[in-house]
């Protein structure tokens, strides 16, 4: 069903979208570069709320879903971040200007590929965890500073577009498609890191009793 979504929002973007005056075929970036923004906006907040309970609560499960989130998150990230370059290009003939929304949505990235790291290859104690997850709690309000950037700051990138009605429906429909995406893949990966921890933890007891 997912697969069938996104070739439905390629095509939607691609062939029922008519070709837009100024930006030509660069603009068709937009369908899938603003759905994967909000998406990875969508994560980070889900990492920051799990991780704010795994601090008051202290239990493995809001742990193993923020790094789920997390890692969902940044591979939406990684598609902001392609794409958006792609569209600079196209539009100021650069690959990338240190732009107000372009500066924050990268340093908003890296702090929680900083999490990632942090958490991946830290190990799986009590104090890496906490670190990173008061990592993700501080980080997440970065996300304002990224939504705010081009009003605030006088930024150069686009800002509420004005769209056609075939636009919008290209437009809502990727993004209903990579909610599903988002949905399956967090699940999937927290249901591997919950399995990842129940294995450990058989294999620590069996220790103990061969021991």
């Amino acid at each position: 069903m997912a697969a069938a979504g996104l070739f439905w929002a390629h095509w939607l973007a691609f062939v029922y979208v008519p070709m837009e005056g100024t930006m030509r075929a660069a603009q068709r970036i937009f369908y899938f570069h603003l759905p994967s923004a909000w998406l990875c906006y969508v994560g980070f907040l889900l990492c920051a709320g799990a991780s704010l309970l795994y601090l008051l609560k202290q239990q493995s499960r809001h742990d193993a879903l923020a790094l789920a989130a997390a890692e969902v998150g940044l591979a939406f990230g990684v598609i902001v971040l392609t794409t958006g370059p792609l569209w600079a290009r196209a539009a100021w003939g650069v690959w990338w200007r240190w732009e107000p929304r372009l500066t924050t949505m990268a340093v908003l990235f890296l702090i929680f590929a900083c999490y990632w790291l942090i958490r991946s290859f830290g190990g799986d104690s009590a104090p890496v965890r906490k670190f990173g997850a008061a990592l993700a709690v501080l980080g997440a309000p970065n996300i304002f500073f990224v939504h705010v950037a081009v009003t605030r700051w006088r930024g150069d990138h686009p800002n509420n577009i004005q769209l056609e009605p075939s636009m919008r429906v290209a437009l809502y429909s990727t993004l209903l498609v990579f909610m599903v995406v988002f949905g399956l893949l967090v699940r999937l990966r927290y249901r591997v890191h919950l399995e990842e921890r129940a294995a450990a933890a058989l294999s620590r007891r069996l220790s103990r009793l061969g021991a």
